[in-house]
């Protein structure tokens, strides 16, 4: 990891002299309410993502990205002239401030793994975009260095514990009152298309062939890569659009494969464990822009089984169904008077659905970094045998593919001078 300008890192500390909020970790509480009642916050990556951060919960003081003029928008959305706010272009500053308690990531995911790793180190809580991570690797990267630090963690996807879960029209907590309660039986098989209420996002592709484009002066290049392959400019690959290509995301699996697969990992028990197997029908894929894929399929060693259904071919498919009973979309059911057998029936157990309170109580968040990475392991095993266009079996325990070019895409490369160190 590069050093910070000590230059830079002096203009920081000169800017806090305007902060009036005292956060708990300048205070040494370890986690108690600070006497201003509120944590204090910084967000990383001023996209469209980052509208939906900057009204979370506690003090905004920092806002950084890249891009001036993606910075320069966020900024006056969050009314920074009135709310004492600072800009930066370069994260590592931002994370010398002590008065921050936690960091949200809002970056592309190729940079999630560096960012969330420093911020731990510096001593912060972090809430981060899904997915998690771009690699397996990363992801373990990412839970050791939460750990080892002591921090809190949370994966911003939310449908494991709250709203209506898509095309489903109930919680996931219907779902798995009813998968851990054995009223559809076991083994059981989800399917997830655009039958049973998702959509792939299929137009999260690629070009190929992109011509080469000046980098907008705004726009910091080198650092918007960060340790991605360095590769010419064009506006494609960046900001909107950058999902469609390798480096940095997984397509539209990458984009919502969080949301839908997480909740699918909760009902069925497998927050510790990832399938045997993924099987991929698609065509070749591009080495640099993703494309698209027809079907993917994860297999539990239970037998449990994921269908990830892109053509919509099962025009008949139940979201959920095992031995003894099916649920559709909208949640309809074979089983009689469903409803009314699962109000009867316990409850999951409870889960810490704030973040403050788990930055506060320095218990575990709902969705945090070892749940989180199990599920985005389902990602990143979809990802890997897309982008290979090979079907794979996976051992969880030793967290390796069966072939040699599957397991390259575990610890992909960093571009220097950029490397994980936890």
């Amino acid at each position: 990891m590069e050093k910070l300008s000590r230059r830079n890192a002096l203009k920081t500390l000169a800017a806090y002299a305007t902060i009036q909020i005292v956060p708990g970790s300048v205070l040494g509480l370890g986690g108690q309410t600070a006497p201003s009642n509120q944590l204090t916050r910084g967000i990383i990556g001023c996209g469209g993502i980052s509208s939906s951060h900057l009204d979370m919960p506690g003090k905004l003081l920092a806002l950084c990205d890249v891009d001036q003029n993606h910075l320069a928008k966020r900024m006056k959305d969050a009314k920074a002239d009135q709310m004492g706010i600072t800009g930066y272009a370069d994260f590592r500053e931002m994370l010398t401030r002590k008065d921050i308690d936690i960091i949200h990531i809002a970056t592309p995911p190729h940079w999630h793994a560096l960012m969330a790793i420093e911020a731990a180190k510096a001593g912060k809580d972090v809430w981060c975009e899904k997915p998690m991570s771009r690699s397996i690797g990363e992801g373990l990267a990412m839970v050791k260095a939460v750990e080892k630090h002591n921090r809190m963690f949370r994966l911003n996807t939310w449908f494991r514990f709250e709203d209506n879960f898509y095309g489903m029209g109930v919680p996931v907590k219907q779902l798995k009152k009813a998968a851990m309660n054995d009223l559809l039986g076991w083994p059981l098989k989800v399917t997830v298309s655009g039958v049973t209420g998702f959509d792939w996002k299929f137009q999260w592709v690629g070009k190929t062939n992109l011509p080469v484009q000046p980098v907008p002066k705004e726009l910091n290049y080198d650092m918007w890569l960060g340790p991605a392959p360095m590769k010419p400019y064009n506006k494609h690959r960046t900001h909107g659009t950058f999902r469609g290509y390798w480096d940095y995301d997984g397509g539209g699996l990458g984009d919502m494969g969080q949301h839908y697969l997480d909740p699918v990992q909760y009902l069925l028990n497998k927050d510790d464990q990832a399938p045997l197997s993924v099987e991929i029908d698609a065509d070749p894929q591009d080495s640099d822009a993703i494309g698209t894929w027809r079907r993917i399929e994860f297999t539990y060693a239970d037998g449990c089984k994921i269908i990830l259904d892109g053509q919509n071919k099962d025009k008949d498919a139940a979201y959920i169904e095992g031995p003894k009973g099916k649920i559709y979309r909208g949640f309809r059911s074979d089983i009689p008077d469903l409803e009314k057998k699962l109000a009867a029936l316990p409850d999951p157990p409870e889960q810490i659905v704030d973040f403050h309170e788990s930055v506060r109580t320095r218990k575990k968040f709902a969705l945090n970094e070892q749940n989180g990475f199990w599920s985005c392991t389902l990602v990143n095993m979809g990802v890997t045998a897309h982008r290979l266009n090979k079907s794979l079996k996976f051992d969880g325990k030793t967290m390796q593919f069966d072939i040699p070019e599957a397991n390259a895409l575990i610890h992909q490369t960093m571009r220097g001078p950029w490397k994980i160190d936890v």
